[in-house]
């Protein structure tokens, strides 16, 4: 009985001998290759996001993704290669993970469209943060531009979040990129009041006014010929953080230089002439 055990033993440890030497090398190479590659993985992740930030274009929150993308595919290259030194064929694993992707994919379509709009967002930046925009009727102030969405700040006060699928379809008008912007004002006056006279108060207000920029220099003119008044126009140039309010008082100053010129602004009239029936003819 003892010399079968010892024969069993003895069996056991030439086959775990043999085993060992046969895949020796293959563990010690697995396992450098393991290291070595996770550490490279790490190192190469450090030195792209490092290369990115120097690019003034790229956002941190794409040169971050783009970043772990490189170290997770690096990541998958070493366990592939892992396995490839254990005689296990890689082209069936890339296969399985090619299947995996795509049906990744499928299930994922919105979510990877909003990701890649993100992306093109941050690379090609039609609005940054702080921005005003109105993409297609989403307006507000820009607070956040993530991978999936865009957070903004309504002019009511109320949060917003757009999916970046929306924002990449629409056609973006950024109220806040250029540092100017013209005012147009057209102020209509009653057909007997002197057009010249209206031009001349519209070029004062806005010469008078220190937010109205020299260059362009602002302009006044005769608009339109309608159907109740004539549409006196004024263009002039203002900085884009102060045209709002600029607006809004030289729209006023208009109205009351004009009130005080006695220079009228008349409101549409419609006359309507009844035509009498017979019953009322003859009571006539």
């Amino acid at each position: 009985m003892d010399t079968d055990v010892e024969a069993l033993m003895s069996n056991a440890m030439e086959t775990a001998s043999a085993i060992l030497a046969a895949y020796a090398f293959s563990v010690i190479g697995a396992l450098l290759i393991l290291i070595f590659g996770l550490m490279a993985a790490n190192w190469i992740q450090r030195w792209v996001r490092s290369a990115l930030d120097r690019i003034e274009a790229v956002d941190p929150a794409l040169a971050s993704f783009l970043s772990k993308i490189v170290k997770y595919t690096i990541w998958v290259l070493v366990f592939v290669t892992v396995l490839s030194e254990f005689g296990v064929k890689t082209t069936s694993i890339l296969a399985a993970l090619g299947a995996a992707g795509l049906a990744v994919g499928l299930a994922l379509q919105g979510t990877l469209a909003n990701i890649a709009a993100g992306i093109m967002l941050l690379i090609l930046r039609p609005f940054r943060v702080g921005e005003f925009i109105d993409a297609d009727g989403i307006a507000g102030t820009i607070m956040d531009i993530g991978l999936f969405a865009t957070e903004m700040k309504r002019v009511d006060g109320l949060y917003m979040m757009v999916p970046n699928s929306k924002l990449w379809g629409a056609s973006v008008l950024n109220y806040s990129r250029n540092a100017t912007r013209r005012l147009e004002l057209i102020v209509g006056i009653d057909y007997g009041d002197d057009m010249g006279q209206a031009r001349e108060i519209l070029l004062e207000i806005a010469k008078s006014d220190q937010r109205v920029l020299d260059d362009p220099a602002p302009v006044s003119f005769v608009n339109s010929l309608d159907d109740s008044s004539v549409g006196i126009g004024l263009r002039c140039w203002l900085p884009a953080s102060e045209y709002l309010v600029a607006s809004w008082d030289i729209t006023e100053t208009a109205k009351r230089r004009f009130d005080e010129a006695g220079i009228s602004i008349p409101f549409p009239q419609l006359d309507v002439n009844r035509k009498p029936d017979e019953t009322e003819k003859e009571a006539a």
